[in-house]
């Protein structure tokens, strides 16, 4: 069994040296090892993104993350548009707050850059992810998902 921690997490800006814990805590959730996925995901996002990818950590283990994004290089987005791509918590510190310190030092770092909107997108059947964003404040937006599945 993990010895889980009592002590509260710090956020702080994700490193080079957290990304084989983001993969494990990717592994627990899914159930599927993606070292190339993730390389390539942090990677874009120190390049892309005016914001600093994030993890919570505590006791010196990385226990989640967060990637996001603030516009105004996309063509036709308005630069006070914010976008929050992934977030993952380990299960065993899941409904513990991690992922509302998490989200709450990423909407701060993006109202720092002029965001007043963030978006996201959550899989409709996917009922904790959608409480969980309810719980933040997030409500349904006026975007709709659009979808083609191509035939063999």
């Amino acid at each position: 069994m993990e010895n889980i921690s009592t002590e509260l997490p710090i956020v702080r800006v994700m490193r080079e040296d957290d990304l084989e814990r983001i993969i494990e805590i990717d592994n627990k959730v899914l159930g599927e090892r993606r070292p190339d996925y993730w390389e390539g995901k942090v990677e874009m996002a120190e390049k892309r993104s005016p914001l600093p990818s994030l993890v919570a950590e505590t006791e010196g283990k990385v226990v989640g993350f967060i990637l996001g994004d603030a516009s105004g290089w996309e063509y036709g987005m308005p630069e006070n548009i914010g976008w929050i791509d992934t977030i993952g918590v380990d299960p065993s510190y899941q409904k513990k707050g991690v992922a509302k310190m998490l989200m709450e030092e990423m909407l701060n770092n993006m109202k720092k850059v002029g965001v007043d909107t963030v978006y996201t997108f959550v899989n409709w059947r996917d009922w904790g992810l959608l409480q969980f964003f309810d719980a933040m404040g997030f409500k349904r937006g006026d975007m709709i998902n659009l979808e083609f599945k191509i035939e063999d």
